[in-house]
């Protein structure tokens, strides 16, 4: 078969673009354009001296090398060599339209539509990385239906409006979302926004801002910085420009989010150099930003050490690196663009001098490559590299699919079919394109016409001497499953030294520690709030809660409010101090009442005994020792039984006891009043009277207590919100105003024995009991009139305790009062027992 020869086109962008001129450091200013980096002076210096230093270099290289490596596969397009052309577009839409014309002329005639010439075949172009300058070159090429493939920097604008196009990196909504979860792995909330005041700016921010709105990403600034142009008064421009990111910089924003081409970064580096920051940021940087520079002086780097980037996926083709290791300008068969390079990389001349020239340095052949920094020249295939790698073996595979489909073998017009194949004939071979390239990878198309592949994440370190290293930290899988696309390895990153390693925060405020809440702040960003203490019994276990949560009803928080304790189950117990004392006193006092009963069961024949109506004070004793001894059923866990029988037990008994003294202080009265000449009142003296008052009053009592009892009821509950901390195990009583009916009768029944007692109050001296149930029943009174709101204002076991205390109090009070000056005669003073002393009392 002849051989024929297929031609691919290379369009570059930043092959030669930078000049740098030298002087005094103090007076310089960093001029920008989309050409050139240049170093302006005012006045200008005589001794100017301008150096140009080639960039993105490798990137020919690579095309160069994927080229030779298709040529010579047998297996695919045999017989058939491809060839290509590179042109400089030089930033500038002009120059990429007349080179548009180019392309579709014959040689060295700017004459479209002519065909002259038929040695070679243009099949595909690689297109220039700027969104205008391919908007330019697509405009013109797509009207012929050529395929350009490239590296876009807006990739979803230009590859919607022309179909002819082919990314060979993911689109860049892909992207964004990928900046979007790198900065919710590191939780950083609160952002600056660095972008070009051009169209591809807008479109990121039209695609990133609401991205960041809905994953609760807070952009502190956003900041656009202009794409100067060498013109009158650049240098005010210029001047102006560095204010307002010096102003941006005092942001508290610990994270800068940079999105735009190698001038953004130029422009951004130029100013980081001259204002020598001391803080650290970390910049998050697009694919676009390329870290090497156009420029052989080395900036101060250090400000962007710890800069993450999303990177174009790379890979180490077999073989590459020692393609790089044999170059030699010094062979006749390199071409004129690897000794232009060496020459202005290395600042050395490849040939001899002429006579008259200035004087330049000989090149030897101990110059390498690898020993340029990795700002001039990287010996790893960087993403931009393998993504133009990419492009020959995508073309050419299409280009063998296509002939195995069409020709045979043995066909001998194969050079005829070749120079009549159309490029638009390659589409559908594109579309539908896989294949395995040398780095082991699958490289396939959409339906988008966009490579199906990821991201890189790169981390950028920087050392002293102003040369930097790239190190891959991880990876942004667009087939992953949802949630597993981004894989970073945090321990791999060296941030900015200002963070001593530790991971860098970026919110707008301090992150709300566990016991407290966010409230946003009015008037500011969602992302800005402050921090509130959780209400009692809520807490937040976790950072920067919305809101606390309630701990169940068996659980409270404790002191710092982050986390739920199971509460105490409290009740008065015999255990502890309080309880112990309460039931010792109870059963003290109940052994005192035993201990007087006794006394005046042994003195029962006495005139004292008998003059106090024996039975009704052996009742009133009885039911004083019961008193005390029902204050056992308020200590311990109360039950069901235990809650039945407490208060309606007291109740009786306590009305037993007011009702026999309420009959003790009328048998007084009556009695009195009886010993006075033609007295009526002799007739009611008896005990059917007092018996009949003391049934009377405590049937009344009982009464009520069974209506209690049988309407509403006490029963066994658990309170668990009156104390913090505890589940209180008491007795419910059911109805509130029941209970309160029973106390209210106790103390009518002590009104009545008081006020009987008080108008007995003139009876003789000697026999005037009526003077100590008086001072008993105002005991009785301050006691129970106290108890009502010392009850209210306690809980928990401290209101039984009150109660208790109450009881002991109010019985001891009627126990002292009325039986200790009798106990004193029966025990010390039997002098005074006797009938003669009662008689002179009453005379």
């Amino acid at each position: 078969m002849t051989q024929g020869h297929l031609t691919l086109q290379f369009v570059m962008q930043e092959i030669f673009c930078a000049q740098q001129i030298f002087p005094n450091r103090r007076r310089r200013l960093l001029l920008i354009n989309k050409n050139n980096i240049l170093c302006a002076f005012l006045p200008p210096p005589p001794n100017l001296y301008c150096s140009v230093v080639p960039k993105n270099y490798q990137e020919v290289l690579a095309m160069v090398f994927a080229v030779e490596e298709i040529n010579k596969n047998h297996h695919i397009l045999p017989n058939i060599t491809l060839g290509f052309r590179i042109y400089d577009s030089m930033h500038r839409v002009v120059v990429t339209s007349k080179l548009s014309l180019d392309l579709l002329s014959p040689r060295h005639i700017s004459a479209p539509n002519y065909k002259c010439d038929r040695q070679n075949n243009l099949m595909a172009i690689l297109g220039t990385k700027l969104t205008e300058i391919s908007f330019s070159l697509a405009s013109i090429i797509s009207m012929y239906k050529i395929p350009q493939v490239g590296v876009f920097e807006d990739s979803t604008e230009i590859v919607r409006q022309y179909h002819f196009l082919y990314q060979m990196v993911p689109n860049d909504v892909h992207e964004y979302n990928g900046l979007v979860k790198l900065l919710l792995h590191f939780k950083w909330t609160w952002i600056g926004l660095f972008t070009m005041e051009y169209i591809t700016g807008e479109i990121l921010l039209e695609a990133l801002v609401p991205q960041l709105t809905l994953n609760y990403i807070c952009v502190d600034f956003i900041h656009r910085i202009l794409p100067l142009a060498y013109a009158e008064g650049m240098t005010d421009l210029l001047l102006s420009e560095f204010n307002k990111i010096s102003i941006v910089m005092t942001s508290k924003a610990n994270v800068f989010v940079v999105y735009g081409s190698s001038m953004l970064m130029d422009i951004l580096i130029g100013y980081l150099h001259m204002a020598q920051l001391s803080l650290g940021k970390v910049w998050l940087v697009t694919s676009h930003w390329d870290f090497k520079t156009t420029n052989e002086r080395r900036w101060n780097m250090h400000p962007l050490q710890g800069a993450l980037s999303v990177s174009i996926h790379s890979n180490e083709p077999l073989g590459f690196r020692t393609f790089l290791q044999s170059l030699n300008p010094f062979e006749e068969k390199q071409n004129d663009l690897i000794k232009d390079f060496w020459e202005k990389t290395f600042k050395c001349s490849l040939k001899n001098n002429n006579v008259g020239e200035e004087p330049k340095k000989r090149c030897t052949e101990e110059e390498k490559l690898e020993s340029l920094p990795l700002q001039i020249f990287e010996m790893s295939m960087t993403g931009s590299s393998y993504a133009v790698y990419n492009v020959p073996h995508a073309v050419a595979h299409a280009l063998h699919a296509m002939y195995q489909s069409r020709f045979k073998p043995k066909s001998q017009v194969a050079r005829v079919d070749l120079q009549n194949l159309q490029p638009w004939e390659l589409h559908p071979f594109l579309r539908n394109l896989t294949f395995n390239n040398s780095a082991g990878e699958t490289i396939q198309f959409n339906d988008n016409g966009e490579i199906m592949a990821g991201f890189d994440v790169t981390n950028w370190v920087m050392f002293p001497n102003q040369s930097f290293g790239r190190v891959k930290i991880g990876r942004l899988d667009l087939q992953a499953p949802p949630g597993k696309e981004l894989t970073i390895q945090d321990e791999r990153i060296v941030w900015h030294r200002t963070f001593n390693q530790i991971l860098p925060t970026s919110l707008c405020n301090d992150k709300c520690r566990p016991g407290y809440s966010r409230k946003k702040k009015e008037g500011e960003p969602f992302c800005c709030y402050e921090c509130v203490p959780c209400p009692e019994g809520k807490i937040s276990n976790q950072t920067d809660m919305d809101a606390c949560t309630e701990c169940p009803e068996d659980q409270y928080s404790n002191f710092h409010q982050n986390q739920c304790i199971p509460k105490v189950i409290t009740y008065l117990s015999y255990e502890e101090p309080l309880g112990m004392t309460l039931a010792l006193s109870a059963l003290a006092l109940a052994l005192i009442t035993a201990l007087v009963i006794i006394i005046f069961v042994k003195h029962q024949n006495t005139p004292i005994v008998k003059a106090n109506n024996r039975s009704v004070t052996y009742i009133l004793l009885v039911s004083l020792l019961l008193c005390f001894l029902c204050c056992l059923l308020f200590i311990g866990k109360p039950g069901q039984l235990i809650c039945l029988l407490r208060q309606t037990t007291f109740g009786i008994i306590f009305s037993l006891a007011l009702s026999s003294l309420l009959a003790k202080t009328i048998t007084v009265v009556l009695a009195f009043m009886a010993t006075r000449p033609g007295s009526r009142m002799r007739k009611w003296m008896g005990k059917k009277l007092t018996n009949s008052i003391m049934f009377s009053g405590s049937f009344i009592q009982a009464g009520i207590c069974t209506l209690w009892l049988s309407i509403s009821p006490p029963y066994a509950d658990t309170d668990m919100y009156s104390v913090n901390g505890e589940i209180i195990a008491e007795c419910n009583e059911g109805s509130t105003v029941m209970f309160y009916s029973v106390l209210g009768y106790m103390f009518f029944l002590a009104l009545v024995s008081f006020t009987v007692a008080y108008l007995a109050r003139r009876l003789p001296d000697t026999f005037n009991e009526a003077k100590f149930i008086t001072f008993s029943m105002m005991v009785f009174c301050s006691v129970w009139l106290s108890f009502v709101p010392a009850y209210l204002s306690t809980k928990g076991k401290y209101m039984v305790a009150v109660e208790i205390f109450s009881i002991l109090s109010s019985s001891a009070g009627l126990l002292f009062c009325i039986f200790s000056p009798k106990c004193y005669v029966l025990l010390f003073r039997a002098d005074l027992n006797n009938r003669e002393q009662l008689k002179s009392g009453k005379d």
